[in-house]
């Protein structure tokens, strides 16, 4: 690999939490969860009661006809995608056909377009009406959203869409860095988006018997990572992008560095579909510490994969514990997940936009609702309320997906 360090100079944000970066990090650092119950019109018969459901109008975002062309996972990413860019300055001042040559688009989603594809089998199989919209497909495929992102702004430089589940976007930001270190491009937009909150796809993860059920107290309380009362995750949606730029690149130009991506891990369990295994996990975290050329013990904060199930939870804390050994009780680790829920594709970017805030806002964002913690789960955990004073020197992400995909991400301060 070669000598070129990434840097960060934008980020964008959808999420329950709130619609740009200020709000998501604002929510993040007072614990306030976007998990609530769901309209009926969402769940219908699915069984599923709570969800992180953006609040979102589309006219807000899109003019006249333009969001009708679009699904809601491509109306996500294009205004995530936006907000990076605006912040980064990057095509701010037009560079011109060759400048944008360099400038390319990787970007992550599980499900694509599922409100396009709920619409359909709506229409065919319950109304007995083939007449779809003409642009069913290209609203519908897995790479819309990336797609759009490129076209939008005229980035003409590598692309590539990830499906690989829960790692997806996370992917998208490590492979990403890759080809700008590679010398591949001069600048990547590289994140992921989701939107499967469909009555469909809630039927179809509730059958799977992963889902949370609602607390009985407080619907916003229902993600519980780590803690003894967790019941399983809760579906998010929403969109998160990074502009990542060679070094000497954003230089040049002025612009403002946030962070470094430095390393990436990326491996596969190779023995169950659904069931996370630890050796995987391992792996990818040892393969994002030495391609970032640090020691365990530099890792100032884990942003924890944490998705509160019963079996995850234990399995990635005994991952921890492998790789960072007694450091694994000295360094702050939280799932962000408590709070704007389970984005699979776009988790991984939302994530590491989360591992950020550390270093641009001095804050370490907690788990939300963690008041028992597992003993089973025994790392330093963030529980309830953020942690202040403790600037790292590094961070670490972690995505594990269905389908045996661990992806590992790691960031250093500038």
């Amino acid at each position: 690999m070669g000598a070129h360090r990434v840097a960060v100079t934008g980020i964008g944000v959808v999420s329950a939490l709130g619609n740009n970066l200020e709000e998501f990090f604002r929510s993040l650092a007072e614990a306030r969860s976007g998990v609530r119950r769901l309209p009926d019109e969402v769940t219908l018969g699915s069984g599923v009661q709570v969800g992180a459901l953006a609040t979102w109008d589309p006219a807000a975002h899109f003019k006249g006809p333009e969001a009708g062309s679009l699904d809601r996972v491509s109306q996500f990413a294009l205004t995530a995608a936006g907000q990076a860019l605006a912040a980064s300055g990057l095509v701010a001042t037009d560079p011109g056909a060759a400048g944008r040559n360099r400038i390319g688009v990787y970007w992550g989603t599980g499900m694509g377009g599922a409100h396009t594809l709920d619409g359909a089998y709506k229409s065919v199989y319950g109304k007995n009406d083939f007449r779809l919209r003409p642009l069913s497909v290209v609203m519908a495929m897995n790479n819309a959203a990336g797609s759009n992102v490129a076209v939008k702004w005229g980035l003409r430089g590598p692309f590539a869409n990830f499906s690989t589940a829960c790692s997806s976007s996370a992917m998208a930001i490590g492979e990403a860095m890759h080809a700008i270190r590679s010398g591949r491009a001069d600048a990547m937009v590289a994140g992921g988006s989701e939107a499967l909150l469909t009555p469909g796809m809630l039927a179809a993860w509730q059958a799977l018997r992963t889902l949370s059920p609602a607390d009985a107290n407080d619907p916003a309380a229902s993600c519980k990572p780590f803690d003894t009362r967790r019941g399983g995750l809760v579906l998010g949606e929403g969109a998160a992008a990074l502009v990542l730029e060679e070094e000497s690149h954003a230089r040049a130009r002025g612009a403002r560095i946030l962070a470094f991506i430095t390393g990436y891990g990326n491996t596969c369990d190779a023995t169950h579909l659904s069931k996370p295994d630890r050796e995987g996990q391992v792996r990818a975290m040892t393969q994002a510490l030495r391609e970032s050329g640090l020691q365990p013990d530099a890792i100032g904060y884990i942003n924890a994969h944490g998705t509160a199930t019963i079996v995850g939870d234990v399995v990635e804390c005994e991952a921890i514990k492998a790789v960072f050994g007694d450091a694994a009780m000295r360094i702050p680790v939280s799932s962000t997940k408590s709070m704007h829920g389970h984005l699979l594709g776009g988790a991984g970017a939302i994530e590491m936009a989360a591992a950020l805030m550390p270093f641009t806002d001095g804050v370490i964002p907690p788990t939300a609702n963690l008041e028992q913690p597992d003993p089973a789960c025994a790392v330093r955990h963030v529980p309830l309320k953020a942690l202040r004073g403790e600037i790292p020197r590094a961070v670490m992400s972690n995505s594990f997906a269905f389908g045996g995909s661990n992806v590992v991400l790691i960031a250093q301060r500038t």
